[in-house]
């Protein structure tokens, strides 16, 4: 395995992305891995690190880098009245769905001009605040994105600009939707509302329920990781990029 750590130049900055490839056989499908809210940190390298050993070159971008470049947290970010959280929230509640979609499109361009990525369609799925991000990036870009996964996403149905329930069906790319049976925040009447809209976009793809867990299971670092969850995830998401994007 290859991995580095690039500034990906957009039009607010320099965003530090984390990219992790095989080393042999390339080039690679693309992937853009969407981080959750507590931000980047060791296992979000390993997931991307286990998406890079199925054969795909991965993008893990610091979407907070508007704040500066000391947008990573410790541990305590997970714990309610932690400072580390507190300054979290301070960033991730000033983020919106279209500036993410400005760094899309740059690190799309970025692809263009990069020799371990494969020309042509590219994937994309987010985890927790990112859920919504994956599914607008297929929305924007339609020729593009040609697979997208939101994990346990935050608020699919909400009056956010581009909000996913407003742009599913747009795009031409195949969708997964994974949500947790407890979720706070994404309960399960809108998980149904969202599935309504879906089934009645004609967009390809699915909605998945998750039964018996909660909002975070795919994070192996989570108390409430669970084992055979994660598998199922890694199971339909790597599937979903064979299908769609090699």
């Amino acid at each position: 395995m290859i991995e580095q750590s690039l500034d990906i130049q957009t039009g607010a900055g320099a965003m530090e992305t984390f990219i992790v490839h095989p080393e042999r056989d390339g080039p690679h499908p693309a992937v853009l891995m969407l981080m959750d809210a507590p931000g980047i940190r060791a296992e979000l390298y390993m997931m991307a690190r286990r998406l890079g050993t199925a054969g795909y070159c991965v993008l893990l971008p610091n979407l907070y880098y508007r704040a500066g470049r000391d947008t990573k947290f410790g541990p305590g970010v997970l714990a309610m009245g932690d400072p580390e959280r507190d300054r979290m929230r301070a960033i991730r509640t000033r983020m919106t769905i279209p500036p993410v979609m400005d760094d899309v499109a740059a690190m799309l361009r970025f692809l263009d001009g990069f020799a371990p990525a494969r020309p042509g369609p590219a994937g994309v799925h987010g985890y927790c605040m990112s859920g919504p991000y994956a599914l607008a990036a297929a929305a924007r870009h339609p020729g593009r994105i040609a697979a997208a996964a939101s994990f346990y996403g935050t608020w699919l149905v909400s009056d956010a600009e581009e909000s996913p329930h407003l742009t599913l069906g747009r795009g031409t790319a195949e969708l997964y939707i994974a949500c947790a049976e407890h979720d706070e925040l994404a309960p399960l009447p809108m998980v149904a509302e969202l599935k309504a809209l879906l089934d009645a976009s004609g967009a390809a793809g699915e909605l998945e329920i998750y039964p018996a867990v909660h909002h975070g299971f795919a994070f192996p670092e989570r108390r409430i990781y669970d084992v055979a969850a994660a598998e199922r995830h890694w199971e339909r998401l790597i599937a979903l990029y064979r299908r769609r994007i090699g």
